[in-house]
């Protein structure tokens, strides 16, 4: 292996979808990348898709990485960790773990070259976006180290202070589950309208797939462009009324800052 190895603690979805974008893109061949994975099925899965090496549990050959991805869970992350200190302590970290705060990863690796990095599954099909934090220990070059790692997933967002990637849990990170809450309560109501789920699932997803794409190529506010499709005494104006009738604008607020809240305490539960 060479000095650019990469090694994922961890080899689930957000892991599988970090390496399977880096091999496409050409950013590093197959023989750099070591996994530890404590699930067999998914070891196998790993070799076969990817033709990377994975492990069932750490060894001296960890030394050799460069960068090291923690990508378990939350709560399993201070036994995997204990084990594989003495190896990836002088390696770049990089967490993909929610609520682990980047205090917690110096103690358990005793590596003070950390980033925290806020994913969201849409990064499973190269269209997530990922906050990033970097403790000041992290040099300029090894940010962008993390850009070209995480590029395949989507786009990044570096924030300045820790506590903001609470906000990026709640916002980002959690709101791929709100998108789908919204589409799910559009195909109910596409069956109560007489058309069928499939029907109200394409339609809904379609339309809500390119809303957003038309957010992001124009320059205008969400305001503007809602308010262009929003005449008076339509179909659209009818509907919003309902909606601010209902408070929903403020329930989604309450909502978002509920999970800011909830990542906060995970935080706090995790140290």
């Amino acid at each position: 292996m060479s000095a650019d190895v990469i090694a994922f603690i961890g080899g689930g979805n957000m892991a599988s979808a970090i390496i399977g974008g880096l091999l496409r893109a050409g950013q590093v061949q197959a023989g750099d990348v070591l996994v530890v994975e404590p699930f067999e099925p998914q070891r196998d899965k790993l070799r076969a898709d990817f033709g990377v090496q994975a492990l069932a549990a750490g060894d001296a050959s960890l030394a050799r990485a460069g960068t090291v991805v923690w990508a378990v869970k939350p709560q399993l992350f201070a036994q995997a960790a204990a084990p594989l200190k003495a190896w990836v302590s002088g390696a770049l970290q990089l967490s993909v773990m929610a609520g682990i705060r980047s205090g917690s990863v110096v103690d358990a690796t005793g590596a003070e070259r950390v980033v925290r990095s806020m994913p969201n599954t849409p990064a499973l099909i190269g269209q997530g976006i990922a906050g990033l934090y970097a403790r000041p220990a992290v040099s300029a070059d090894e940010r962008a180290t993390v850009e070209r790692l995480l590029a395949p997933t989507g786009q990044t967002l570096w924030v300045d202070r820790e506590d903001d990637l609470d906000a990026v849990t709640a916002l980002s990170g959690s709101g791929p589950a709100y998108f789908f809450f919204f589409v799910e309560a559009m195909m109910a109501a596409a069956v109560d309208m007489g058309l069928s789920a499939e029907q109200g699932r394409r339609l809904a997803l379609a339309t809500c797939a390119g809303a957003a794409a038309l957010g992001l190529a124009s320059d205008e506010s969400p305001t503007v462009l809602r308010e262009r499709v929003t005449s008076k005494g339509g179909t659209t104006h009818a509907a919003i009324t309902s909606l601010q009738g209902d408070a929903v604008d403020a329930a989604i607020r309450r909502a978002v800052l509920a999970a800011q809240q909830r990542a906060a305490e995970l935080g706090r539960e995790f140290r």
